[in-house]
């Protein structure tokens, strides 16, 4: 396969075929730097050298009644997470504050449940109003399913964007969740657009999904307009279905230094990212949970697939210290992007580089 012919023909607004699709995802290692190096060359097009941050805030945990069977917030969820109620809004704020500090551009509210109440719709509203009455960032929200009424109070709110990921492809999702089906997100998607929101949608890779179902997921993705699209890599965490213990222990104890034993590995991983990258080229595609676990030293490589990663923890996970992601930025030779797009300075210097 000449990998250059798939840049073009993406840069050219032509969708891969499947089986240039499939290729991609079962390319041999020796081929693997030259798939990046065709993939960073539509993501240099859209996006140049910038990485755009985001900070993810669980303002809301646990207590889900729905049974996704990868999430440890979940009803059939026994995994030792802290369960609480939505936070106040100082701490919401506080947050959001934090998210400056460490250079990200869009700011994350997240929420547990299938959909939100009034009660809480209307907190989130209110401290999206603080947040932009003080700060540039970004705010996007991911509160569960939404009708036309409750996305457009988000839109008036000043919120820039609504999370909700389809997950998996839709042959496969019902044996990832049955409380709830793969059109219903994809209504909630329709929903945020009309409302004139922008979409960010993506999915989880590592859930016992084909290479077809990867492919389907990226089509829909496509079809439906998803501007941001973050790219997961399942951490098993025990106690829910696709739970493992002894991984999930890995990842805590030390941070996945010890391979965890999975079909995931890193190269794995790129050549999903390089496969996203040409069937959705103008998107901003974030390497999100899993990138330590999964990625582990080949992280700095997705970023010349993927132009955006979160920065410090995930949801329920740990993620590594966000002077570790600002040195991988840098020592790439990339620089982050401020929340009007633009490049800021290179990526700051661990606080405890000597000074020159």
């Amino acid at each position: 396969m000449d990998w250059n012919k798939l840049a073009v023909k993406s840069l050219a607004g032509e969708q891969l075929t499947r089986s240039e699709a499939r290729a991609v995802l079962s390319g041999p290692d020796s081929e693997l730097l030259a798939q990046l190096a065709a993939a960073y060359r539509v993501r240099r097009y859209y996006w140049g050298d910038r990485v755009r941050l985001h900070f993810l805030l669980n303002a809301q945990s646990g207590l889900c009644p729905e049974d996704c069977n990868y999430c440890s917030q979940s009803k059939i969820s026994t995994a030792e997470i802290e369960k609480y109620p939505l936070l106040a809004q100082e701490r919401i704020l506080a947050a959001a504050k934090q998210a400056q500090n460490l250079q990200a551009g869009t700011f994350c509210i997240v929420t547990s449940g299938r959909s939100p109440t009034d009660s809480v719709l209307d907190r989130v509203c209110e401290a999206v109003r603080a947040i932009k009455a003080n700060s540039d960032l970004k705010i996007c929200v991911c509160l569960g399913l939404l009708d036309d009424e409750r996305a457009k109070r988000l839109a008036a709110a000043g919120v820039d964007r609504v999370n909700h990921n389809l997950n998996t492809s839709e042959s496969h999702h019902p044996q990832i969740c049955s409380t709830h089906t793969f059109g219903d997100r994809v209504e909630t998607l329709e929903r945020v657009r009309a409302a004139g929101m922008s979409a960010c949608s993506g999915g989880i890779i590592g859930m016992g999904e084909s290479d077809d179902d990867i492919i389907d997921l990226a089509l829909s993705l496509r079809a439906i307009g998803a501007e941001s699209v973050p790219v997961n890599f399942l951490i098993p965490i025990a106690g829910t279905p696709l739970g493992s213990e002894a991984i999930a222990q890995a990842v805590f104890d030390s941070q996945a230094i010890v391979p965890p034993a999975t079909e995931l590995t890193p190269r794995r991983c790129l050549r999903v990212l390089c496969l996203y990258r040409f069937l959705l080229p103008s998107q901003e595609i974030r390497i999100a949970g899993g990138r330590e676990v999964h990625l582990r030293s080949l992280q700095p490589l997705g970023l010349y697939a993927a132009n955006s990663i979160f920065v410090a923890d995930y949801l329920t996970t740990p993620g590594q210290a966000a002077e570790q992601d600002w040195a991988m930025i840098r020592d790439a030779g990339f620089m982050l992007e401020a929340p009007d797009g633009s490049p800021l300075r290179p990526a700051p210097a661990p606080a405890s580089a000597p000074a020159n």
